[in-house]
């Protein structure tokens, strides 16, 4: 795996010395590259599953007369997973600058929104920034986290990625929205028409084990945000926030949240592209087309 952690190379040493002499048939190896495609995104996730998990535990089992607030129990519990992700060489130090910035921008983002009443937060605890808990900025690091991680682990690969400027100058006009529809005319729908025009011919290469598949970035960019949108479902169900129509009674978060984090993709792909610069497919991996069709390895 290009750029991998310690932990990680150790990890693929193993699968491969342990499945390379297992050829079986054709059924048995595309099940072999389902399983490992599950258990890469799942190491993908360890951040983000391990944040999820103290939000949920918090909300089912943090006692309310507790010395320390909820909203500093969990920023500490952040920060501990932070510790343990770099003494366990589970990100690199790379990776963690990007990581860092991921806190910036989403925190910066966070001060505004609650401020004009996008969602809220409990008003308790001593580690926040204004009605902001810091533990916020954590849940921004945990899609950085995951961005980089499936960068090395599925040795991603770009055809036709768009000029790196023309991305960042998409993504500055997507975050300045985030904050300027509140005074001035919404122009999301125009930034998906550009993100569309932009990365739409862009395919995505990646490897699971023994293959390489490929499929339009567009589609990866969806279903990341959709993954992300269920995780705010559990968030907010925890209620470490909520949105206005939350406050009376929790239900589900709106589909039209979709459109927001998909727009957020691509702000977080064009931090981690700086990391990380998109290389094109290795010689001989077939010509490319806008489907999931395997690939030679």
């Amino acid at each position: 795996m290009r750029n991998s952690t310690p932990v990680e190379q150790s990890i693929d040493n193993l699968a491969h010395r342990y499945l390379d002499g297992r050829r079986g048939s054709r059924l048995q190896s595309g099940l072999t590259e389902f399983v490992v495609f599950g258990l890469k995104q799942a190491w993908a996730c360890v951040f983000g599953a391990a944040l999820l998990a103290v939000i949920i535990a918090v909300r089912l089992w943090y006692p309310d007369n507790a010395a320390l607030a909820r909203n500093d129990f969990l920023t500490l519990a952040a920060v501990l997973i932070q510790v343990l992700m770099i003494s366990f060489r589970l990100e690199t130090l790379r990776e963690l600058r990007v990581i860092l910035l991921f806190h910036v921008v989403g925190t910066a983002m966070e001060l505004f929104k609650t401020d004009v009443g996008s969602w809220a937060y409990e008003a308790e605890g001593f580690l926040r920034i204004g009605a902001v808990p810091l533990f916020s900025g954590f849940m921004y690091a945990a899609v950085g986290s995951y961005m980089v991680r499936v960068f090395r682990l599925f040795d991603l690969r770009f055809d036709r990625y768009p000029c790196r400027w023309i991305t960042a100058f998409v993504a500055g006009a997507i975050y300045v929205n985030f904050f300027s529809h509140h005074y001035i005319v919404d122009l999301r729908w125009v930034l998906l028409a550009a993100v569309v025009l932009v990365y739409g011919r862009c395919v995505m290469h990646f490897r699971v084990f023994r293959r390489r598949f490929r499929m339009p970035i567009l589609v990866s960019f969806l279903l990341v945000a959709l993954f992300i949108w269920f995780a705010e479902n559990i968030g907010t169900w925890s209620r470490a926030w909520l949105y206005p129509n939350q406050l009376n009674g929790w239900q589900a978060v709106s589909i039209d949240k979709l459109l927001a984090w998909f727009l957020l993709m691509i702000i977080s792909v064009v931090l981690v592209a700086w990391v990380y610069k998109p290389e094109p497919p290795a010689t001989g991996e077939g010509a490319v087309v806008p489907n999931f069709r395997r690939v030679a390895p």
